[in-house]
């Protein structure tokens, strides 16, 4: 099996859609510093669940991907704080009891976190992308706009069903 990890923001949920928008809400320039203490001082567990939506039916999408048995699947998501972290995970884990949950701090690489050779990464992010490819990884960008960046594309989770290792897979499925 393939392991698999999927990014949790902007392509589980629309976290960074909405906190960006309470960000200018609250008058802020979206800028590195406005945003991470924004991110820090966060109630997660509110944001979460009353605030923020699933991309595209993304738990169902990865239900479908673990009963495929394709995949290894894991989350990998970045964290500016431990509360984000722990609110993340208590999210997942009411969908599912069985999925890692891997908590990235901010300032590490994701390809310094899990094994990249071979594996495929899920993101939004064409910077986390293009470190994987370079760490052996496959990368496959989430995005809703079919902007590919010169990646394999999908809109929907569960279009990575199927997905092999081999690098002459089209550029948007």
């Amino acid at each position: 099996m393939v392991d698999l990890y999927i990014d949790f923001d902007g392509v589980i949920m629309n976290t960074i859609e909405v906190g960006y928008k309470m960000v200018e809400e609250m008058g802020l320039e979206i800028n590195y510093d406005n945003v991470g203490n924004f991110y820090k001082d966060l109630n997660w567990e509110d944001f979460l669940n009353n605030r923020c939506s699933q991309i595209n039916d993304a738990m169902e999408c990865i239900r479908k991907i673990v009963d495929s048995n394709l995949y290894n699947v894991s989350i990998l998501s970045h964290v500016i704080s431990l509360d984000e972290a722990i609110a993340k995970i208590n999210y997942v884990r009411k969908y599912f009891d069985d999925i890692t949950f891997i908590p990235v701090p901010k300032e590490i690489s994701k390809t310094k976190m899990v094994h990249t050779k071979g594996a495929i990464l899920i993101d939004d992010y064409a910077g986390n992308l293009r470190e994987w490819e370079e760490a052996g990884g496959i990368g496959v960008r989430f995005n809703l706009e079919n902007e590919n960046k010169g990646f394999i594309n999908i809109d929907r989770l569960d279009k990575v069903i199927g997905i092999s290792n081999e690098k002459t897979m089209t550029k948007s499925i």
